[in-house]
């Protein structure tokens, strides 16, 4: 019998407060796509999921009162990063975000690794970063990488 293998794939679950708010929040600052929406009996989200092109993730709401990462220094150093296909999408994402309420952690930049991104907090503190950056793919450093 030949079998089909699946590749494997990685999409990310985010606890929201007010997951309903969320989900609106996401789609107007972020220009995402809710493709499955399940209330809970509570009036919350028991599990919805939401996309930009091939990208997945999941929302439900956090009735367990998980703790958020909390900044050290700029960033809390975890978060959830879009590849986007050009720098003009990165910068018309960080104008909504920011026009929808967004905290700003990095403006749009280029950095030595050859990626092009921004950073942004949402309203309940998680961090999104949107950049041209496409893991796996060979990249250029173009910073100084001298060892003294």
């Amino acid at each position: 019998m030949a079998t089909t293998e699946t590749p494997a794939f990685l999409y990310a679950q985010i606890p929201y407060r007010n997951a309903p708010a969320a989900l609106r929040w996401l789609e107007r600052a972020f220009g995402l796509t809710t493709i499955a929406e399940w209330p809970d009996d509570e009036g919350g989200i028991q599990h919805a999921e939401m996309r930009r092109g091939d990208a997945v993730f999941t929302v439900f709401s956090d009735r367990a009162g998980y703790d958020r990462a909390q900044p050290r220094g700029e960033s809390v150093g975890l978060g959830l990063v879009f590849a986007l296909g050009s720098p003009a999408e990165v910068d018309d994402i960080f104008r909504s975000a920011v026009a929808g309420g967004a905290e700003v952690v990095f403006e749009p930049t280029d950095t030595e690794w050859g990626n092009y991104r921004c950073r942004v907090r949402d309203l309940e503190g998680y961090e999104w970063t949107f950049g041209t950056y496409k893991p796996g793919e060979p990249q250029e450093w173009t910073g100084d990488d001298e060892v003294d």
